[in-house]
Formats: C-alpha cells, sequence, structure tokens
C-alpha cells in the first residue's frame, strides 16, 4: 500500500520554504544537500504565475508526473505525502475539495507517492450544524476513499481544523470508511495550538497514524492563541527551541515503541535554510537518543 521504510524517519514539508521563493527543484536540491531523503510537497491545481516563476516549493498538475519523478530519483529523495489538504468540512468541499484530492490521487499514482493529505476547515463551518458537516464529509470521503482503493493510494485525514482537533470527533471521521486506505497524518503543533495534549491524542490514534507532521511553537504563539486555534501553517520557531519540544519528543518516542516505519516530515519556517537545518539536527539527535 505505501512505501516502506526501515524505521522512523526525518523529512520537510516543502512549504518550509514558501516565504523563502523557492522553486521545487531548489528544494529538491536542498533535501540532496541537506542528506534529507523524505520530503512532502503541495499539490497545486492549476497554474498560479507565483509558481511559474519558480517562487513558490511545490507541483503542480500541469507538470509532468513521469519528469517529478525522474527529478526526484536522480535526488535520491523519497515523495513520503502529496498535500491536497483543502477544506473538506466546509460547503466547497463536496464542490471544490472533493475533485482536487481525486486529482491528486490520481496524480500521486502516476508520480509513485504512496499518500495523499486531507483535512477539515480551521472553523465551525458556516451554514451547517455539526452533525449536517459530519455527515457531508463521511459522503465525501466515501467518495475519495473509492478511487484511493482503486489507485492503491492512502487517504490521510491531519489534525489540522475544527472537527479534526477533537479526539472523538477524529475517530469518527477515521471510521467513516472501513478501509485500510483511510489513515492520520498525526500533527504535533496542530494538535498543541487547539488546547490538546499531543501525547494523549497521539495515544488514543496511533494505529491509525500513516504520517507525522513535526511542529514546535513558539512561547509567544502559545501564550497567545493555544486553545483559539485548531491549526498553524508552519512554526516560526526551530523544532526543539518551543515550549512543544517535550511534547515531540515524548511522541517521537511512543512511535518508536509502536513500531512505526514512516516520514515525520518537519514544518517550520527555514528562512532559507538555517532554521530547518537546526531543527533537523534536533529531531536526529533525539531519533538517536532513542534509538
Amino acid at each position: 500500500m505505501r512505501d516502506k521504510h526501515p524505521a522512523l524517519e526525518v523529512g520537510f514539508h516543502t512549504g518550509a520554504f514558501n516565504s523563502a521563493y523557492f522553486s521545487f527543484r531548489k528544494a529538491l536540491d536542498w533535501a540532496q544537500d541537506n542528506e534529507i531523503r523524505n520530503i512532502e510537497c503541495g499539490f497545486v491545481d492549476g497554474v498560479t504565475w507565483n509558481h511559474g516563476l519558480g517562487y513558490f516549493p511545490h507541483i503542480a498538475s500541469w507538470e509532468d508526473p513521469k519528469s517529478v519523478r525522474s527529478q526526484l530519483d536522480e535526488a535520491g529523495v523519497v515523495l513520503t505525502q502529496l498535500d491536497a489538504a483543502f477544506p473538506i468540512s466546509g460547503l466547497t468541499g463536496p464542490t471544490v475539495g472533493v475533485p482536487y484530492v481525486l486529482d491528486a490521487i490520481r496524480y500521486a499514482a502516476l508520480l509513485g507517492c504512496p499518500m495523499v493529505d486531507t483535512t477539515d476547515g480551521l472553523h465551525q463551518p458556516e451554514g451547517l450544524s455539526d452533525a449536517q458537516a459530519m455527515e457531508a464529509m463521511k459522503r465525501s470521503y466515501g467518495q475519495i476513499v473509492e478511487v484511493a482503493e482503486r489507485y492503491g493510494i492512502v487517504v490521510t485525514i491531519e489534525t489540522h481544523g475544527y472537527f479534526t482537533s477533537d479526539i472523538q470527533r477524529m475517530g469518527a471521521m477515521l471510521d467513516f470508511v472501513d478501509s485500510p486506505y483511510l489513515q492520520m497524518t498525526f500533527d504535533t503543533g496542530n494538535v498543541f495550538i487547539s488546547g490538546n495534549d499531543p501525547v494523549a491524542f497521539l495515544r488514543a490514534h496511533i494505529g491509525r497514524v500513516a504520517h507525522v507532521h513535526i511542529k514546535d511553537v513558539a512561547p509567544q504563539l502559545a501564550d497567545a492563541s493555544r486553545g483559539r486555534q485548531t491549526g498553524i501553517g508552519m512554526s516560526h520557531s526551530a523544532i526543539g527551541d518551543g515550549v512543544n519540544a517535550g511534547n515531540i519528543r515524548s511522541c517521537l518516542a511512543m512511535l518508536k515503541d509502536h513500531g512505526f516505519s514512516g516520514a515525520a516530515s518537519l514544518e517550520c519556517e527555514a528562512r532559507g535554510g538555517p532554521v530547518l537545518q537546526r531543527s533537523i539536527g534536533w529531531t536526529r539527535k533525539v531519533l538517536d537518543e532513542l534509538g
């Protein structure tokens, strides 16, 4: 179903270079230079000037997936997940989100990428009760997983929004479809900023985790926003420097003890590279200490 890794390995999400105006090729070169085997990137469904000019480090649907595959192979880098996290929970979830995810699944299959990331919206959907939104998402994920099974692509639900930040609702969403092709992307930073205990959240769903996002949280952001947001795009603190570092260490230990094999994408504002480099060093040190 998905590429097997010998252990939990360090990778990064190319969104770390959004503000550095990197292209995907440049992010790939950075991974190669820093001996990173695993990356994750976003999926752009169409054309944007920012991407076309080389200022956006993600993959667009108009790019030949076989050509992208060749670039990855030449660099010795594995694309662990294609990020198609358009909010499925909103009114435009079925009309915009579902077709976008289906395109990402087909593209991932051609690219040889084993997983596609999805999520809900950051806020309670306007015009829908919680029950109505959950029922609509259930229908949407039923359609998504039917296609995912056909292509052999694992679809993950990321802890990132109004519904996925709740332990019980996250469990209900993972049970929308009885299929091994519906799993979870666990994000340490999003779970923390929503007011949850990342360790307890992971323990509740560790059997369904297929991919991991590692985010730390700066003290100022935690003081201002914890319990009032459900997700953050990137950590503005180097991983290991923030208030979530202890939780990250505990979660990595739990994943190791559970026998998790796969990639942990570091999601931090790279600032051109130095902050991400420091984050990689801290994470690798923790993994070494854990054996």
